[in-house]
């Protein structure tokens, strides 16, 4: 990631690194009978909008309180909210092309797991700070960020990946709905053009939506 410092905590930047030229976030889909559904679909169902720093409750017509439980579900537009935590999946998998293409080191990347989940055991493996997280260290390739769920489908993925070469960060967070990706220009609009993603441009001193 960027060598310029931390971001601050709550912001864009605190969760994908300062001193990128550009930024994205990418949602994270609520879903119907297990199948994605975008922010934009719920907005319209509901007659809210989707802003770039827009919450999900506020998408939802639901207020500040709101839970994140399924009975809070609109019939035949959403009946799971969007995932909390790092990214899911499916999403990784639509990211991992594009991010792919805006490095030269795909094969030669880090992770930054969070060290908080209690069933694995990290003491063998190196730790590292970021903004309001402790992260163990991990390397590997690219494609190698998807790796958990072919071990345990409900793995948690890495919060945060950036290659070798530091062309670009992607973090995010066990508490959010989106995942945030800082690097060049061509690459942000890599991922708010790609039709696999629901991404919006946001800049590094935004607090997260």
């Amino acid at each position: 990631m960027s060598a310029s410092g931390r971001g601050a905590f709550g912001t864009v930047a605190g969760v994908s690194g300062p001193g990128f030229a550009a930024y994205a976030r990418i949602l994270h889909p609520a879903s119907l009978a297990e199948r994605p559904v975008r922010w934009s679909a719920v907005a319209a169902a509901r007659g809210t909008r989707v802003a770039p720093g827009s919450r999900w409750h506020e998408v939802a017509g639901m207020g500040g309180a709101y839970h994140d439980v399924a009975e809070y579900g609109l019939p035949g537009v959403w009946d799971e909210h969007p995932g909390e935590g790092p990214t899911p999946p499916e999403v990784a998998r639509d990211l991992l092309p594009v991010l792919a293409r805006h490095t030269t080191t795909a094969q030669r990347c880090w992770f930054g797991l969070w060290s908080g989940y209690g069933r694995w055991d990290f003491d063998r493996f190196p730790c590292f700070e970021t903004p309001g997280r402790d992260e163990v260290l991990l390397g590997g390739a690219l494609a190698d960020a998807v790796s958990p769920v072919s071990l345990d489908e409900f793995a948690e993925l890495p919060d945060l990946w950036w290659p070798a070469d530091r062309a670009w960060c992607l973090g995010g967070d066990v508490d959010l709905t989106s995942t945030y990706v800082g690097g060049s220009e061509e690459l942000i609009a890599d991922l708010l053009a790609a039709a696999d993603l629901e991404a919006h441009p946001v800049a590094a001193s935004d607090t997260l939506g």
